[in-house]
């Protein structure tokens, strides 16, 4: 597939072109495994972008959040990054484009909500605070059933993608943060091919530590590469399990094979005897990180690495209530970790803006 009218990588030889008018049509197109799309295609410069370019004129700031692979953890990203924006005095867009699987909604405690259409457009729904400065459009909230499944093929995901685009009135933000679905598919093409012309800051990837995931994760990241999208920077998610002591479940194995909860009892042995020991906490490697993980993979492939957020069940909690991992101390061992990599990020998106 051709990315802003250039050839494709499987084209023939002596290609004309997907927007020439000779596409698909010409005796070097024989036998290419693009010459039927290409003769069918519409030619010249898509009418939709000029709509896409007016609206995201009031957008300072583009970031994508991507991921390799499913589960690893990418929209709890979004969220969290979206409401530290929004705490920071932000004025926040968040764009769920993950068409099939949309869990944001969930995530910021809009489930139930529905859209509206004024004079200006689309009206995105607001996260209920004070400041009223996070905005958020999913498709989930278009669904008349919440457990309806979304089976669309590619070109009518494209086109609600650009409907998003085209339709929401955002009014001014500082920050549009766009959460994709997994891997490498249409909607990535799709929302690079619209925001591109407008100036997209780059793409966060999110991954596990593990071999598996970094096979994806490399793919994604030549994906940016290949088209014209900058890495802002990669995080580890879930690096490890980090969890207070008394958070704990201790279980205790009979003869039998039968497990018991010894909970309580281990507690209170633990506070008479060694009280200290219920300020630890403890951490437990989930997924195998020998291979070096993200850091590696970045070290690499020569990208910027952010940095680690352990898996925390609070913040799992935090995302299954809807609410902000800051606004209290209960996230205490993941929001420090994702305070110090939104830092991060917003100090290097502004820096190469000049800002």
């Amino acid at each position: 597939m051709a990315n802003n009218g250039e050839i494709p990588e499987n084209a023939n030889e002596h290609c004309p072109g997907p927007q020439s008018e000779s596409a698909g049509k010409s005796d070097a197109c024989e036998g290419c495994p693009n010459q039927q799309i290409c003769a069918t295609a519409p030619k010249g410069p898509d009418p939709d972008l000029v709509g896409i370019a007016e609206r995201m004129a009031t957008v300072k700031h583009k970031i994508l959040v991507l991921s390799g692979k499913g589960g690893v953890g990418k929209s709890t990203f979004s969220a969290q990054l979206s409401f530290a924006l929004a705490a920071m005095d932000y004025q926040v867009g968040l764009l769920d484009i993950d068409i099939c699987g949309p869990s944001i909604p969930k995530m910021l405690g809009l489930e139930g909500r529905e859209i509206h259409q004024s004079i200006s457009g689309w009206s995105p729904v607001y996260v209920e605070s004070d400041e009223s400065n996070l905005a958020v459009m999913s498709i989930g909230f278009m669904l008349p059933d919440p457990d309806e499944a979304v089976i669309w093929r590619g070109p009518r995901k494209n086109g609600i993608i650009k409907d998003f685009l085209k339709k929401v009135y955002w009014e001014e933000l500082d920050f549009l943060v766009v959460d994709a679905p997994p891997g490498t598919s249409d909607e990535h093409i799709s929302i690079v091919q619209y925001l591109q012309a407008t100036g997209i800051d780059g793409a966060i990837i999110v991954t596990t530590p593990q071999q598996v995931s970094m096979i994806d994760v490399r793919k994604e990241v030549n994906f940016c590469k290949k088209v014209g999208l900058k890495v802002l920077g990669v995080v580890e998610n879930m690096s490890s399990l980090n969890q207070s002591l008394p958070e704990f479940k201790f279980l205790k194995r009979t003869q039998n094979g039968e497990e018991s909860d010894v909970t309580a009892w281990a507690l209170e042995y633990m506070k008479e005897k060694a009280p200290e020991l219920l300020n630890l906490i403890l951490s437990s490697e989930v997924f195998d990180s020998s291979g070096g993980g993200a850091a590696k993979m970045c070290q690499d492939m020569g990208v910027p690495f952010f940095g680690k957020v352990p898996l925390d069940p609070q913040l799992c909690k935090a995302a299954e209530e809807g609410r902000s991992c800051f606004v209290d101390q209960k996230c205490s061992v993941s929001a420090p970790a994702l305070k110090r990599i939104i830092e991060k990020l917003v100090a290097r998106v502004l820096m190469e803006n000049g800002a």
